[in-house]
């Protein structure tokens, strides 16, 4: 299984969705590939933002060596499942594939948790340290979701 989490710049969402998620596939004894991107370019490089990294660290997960890169077309042939976590996210991702974009692989994260709702992750970018800690939670159920639904069709398949 290939999972790619995308937000818009890579420094905040994603890197946490990439991290805690790689975190709980290892714990799962799982062989996927978790990693992230961002719509836009502006921070390809960075690492994740200072608190992303704090917020993750407090809870046992180092995402300090990610470095932000920006989705390109061919995503959607690398990987089996790709994550927004805000629908302008989607609106990005689909401009910037055009052809290549495979909506049937795209749903927004929080669907995991309350499918069909439609809930974005707060950007906390522009916040105080309790938004990161509030992105935080909401990430690592939705995660804990997708381990028990995919690692059980995986399990099936096996």
């Amino acid at each position: 299984m290939k999972i790619l989490m995308v937000c818009l710049g890579n420094i905040c969402r994603s890197p946490l969705a990439e991290g805690i998620l790689q975190h709980k596939v290892r714990q799962a004894g799982l062989n996927w590939t978790v990693e992230s991107a961002g719509t836009n370019s502006y921070h390809t490089g960075d690492a994740p933002h200072p608190l992303s990294q704090k917020v993750a660290l407090l809870h046992g997960i180092d995402i300090s060596q990610q470095r932000a890169r920006r989705l390109m077309g061919v995503d959607f042939e690398r990987y089996d499942k790709i994550y927004a976590l805000a629908g302008n996210v989607i609106a990005d991702m689909r401009s910037l594939a055009r052809q290549q974009f495979q909506p049937a692989k795209v749903d927004l994260l929080m669907n995991e948790l309350y499918p069909g709702s439609n809930i974005d992750v707060p950007d906390p970018y522009y916040g105080e340290e309790p938004g990161y800690h509030e992105v935080f939670k909401m990430i690592d159920e939705a995660c804990d979701m997708i381990i028990s639904r995919y690692a059980t069709l995986n399990t099936k398949r096996s």
